[in-house]
């Protein structure tokens, strides 16, 4: 075998790593830190990685729309590193799909790269003395905001849900409505909330995004 193919298997086998931050001398450094690490390979583009860490003072909403727009773009497993973290920000990350969350202090390369390694096979990070306090935050989002609301947990109702299960099986507008005894209407009006609320292009892409989000 030669070198070259054996440098090409080595590099595919690595996990693709987006890194994305607020200023680019931050970025620099970790991307260097990453690179050094032989489990990783650091890519420029958010739909050509695996994982992507987001690097922030504290979570806020802009951090929320980072991580969003990441999942939205491919990115299904985002991690997040944090200066400051607080019940309300690690709500918000969890909210919007981040699968790991550190505290800027434990992210030595590392332990960083242990993180972002088991985020890709699915497995979540959280500090400890954070975990608590999030599961009783989710339970209180759940009750009060959420359920009143119809709405689940993943920000999709059941009809919701009910109507991406047949649009991916191949159903048109008319026979989800009779498959659901509603009108075409109100289909047309489920599909249109979807679209609307997750910033979706059209069906197909509200198809896609649920599957990506295990909704479907």
């Amino acid at each position: 075998m030669s070198t070259l193919v054996r440098e090409h298997e080595y590099l595919t086998r690595r996990i693709a790593t987006y890194v994305e931050t607020r200023d680019q001398i931050t970025r620099a450094g970790l991307s260097s830190q990453l690179r050094g690490q032989s489990e990783l390979s650091v890519v420029d583009e958010p739909g050509k990685a695996a994982v992507a860490v987001v690097v922030v003072d504290q979570i806020d909403d802009e951090a929320a729309r980072s991580i969003r727009t990441l999942m939205r773009n491919g990115c299904l497993h985002v991690v997040v590193v944090a200066t400051s973290l607080d019940d309300l920000g690690v709500l918000k990350a969890v909210e919007a799909g981040a699968c790991a969350i550190l505290r800027r202090t434990e992210a030595a390369p590392e332990r960083l790269a242990s993180v972002l390694s088991a985020a890709v096979k699915g497995h979540g990070t959280l500090p400890p003395d954070l975990l608590g306090s999030l599961l009783s935050q989710v339970g209180k989002l759940q009750r009060n905001v959420l359920q009143p609301r119809g709405l689940l947990f993943n920000g999709f109702t059941e009809r919701e849900i009910e109507v991406l299960r047949l649009i991916a099986d191949g159903y048109d507008t008319s026979a989800i409505a009779t498959q659901l005894a509603y009108s075409e209407r109100t289909v047309k009006n489920v599909i249109h909330d979807v679209t609307s609320r997750f910033n979706l292009r059209n069906r197909c892409h509200a198809v896609a995004y649920a599957l990506r989000v295990g909704v479907i």
